[in-house]
């Protein structure tokens, strides 16, 4: 048996809706095994959508006056793991 992992969200009639579409052979069985994170899991990088938003505006709005930083001093800054 293959393993696929992608993402879903679940409806209000609990039927799966997929993020992405599968790629294998049409009108093939397939086994389900749902993973649905505790309440406490939260993964770090899980921001809200509008504080995304928000930051990109704020981004796009000082790169129209001009307020950048060069490449080199934003690498210089990065967190490498």
């Amino acid at each position: 048996m293959k393993a696929i992992k992608v993402m879903a969200t679940v409806d209000q009639q609990g039927q799966l809706a997929l993020d992405t579409p599968l790629v294998m052979n049409q009108n093939s069985r397939v086994e389900v095994i749902v993973l649905i994170p505790e309440a406490t899991e939260r993964d770090e990088d899980d921001e809200p959508n509008e504080k995304i938003l928000e930051s990109l505006r704020q981004s796009l709005q000082d790169a129209k006056v001009g307020k950048t930083r060069p490449v080199s001093e934003l690498w210089d800054s990065l967190d490498v793991e």
